[in-house]
């Protein structure tokens, strides 16, 4: 059986898209301007983000609107 660890799970970037609601060209603007999660290379062309990282992101947008 294996264990899925979810502080690990990697989702793509259409995903991360879905999960966010944001393009693929505004994730990569963030991105290179140090504001959104890393991204963890798999391929040459292929990206993915840690799912925990990126919910966290949404997190800390949803707590700042409060702020």
């Amino acid at each position: 059986m294996i264990h899925v660890n979810d502080n690990f799970a990697l989702i793509s970037l259409k995903d991360t898209c879905s999960l966010t609601s944001m393009s693929k060209t505004m994730i990569h603007r963030l991105r290179s301007e140090g504001r959104f999660p890393a991204a963890v290379a798999l391929g040459e062309k292929r990206v993915a983000f840690v799912r925990a990282e990126v919910e966290a992101w949404i997190g800390a947008k949803i707590a700042a609107r409060a702020a």
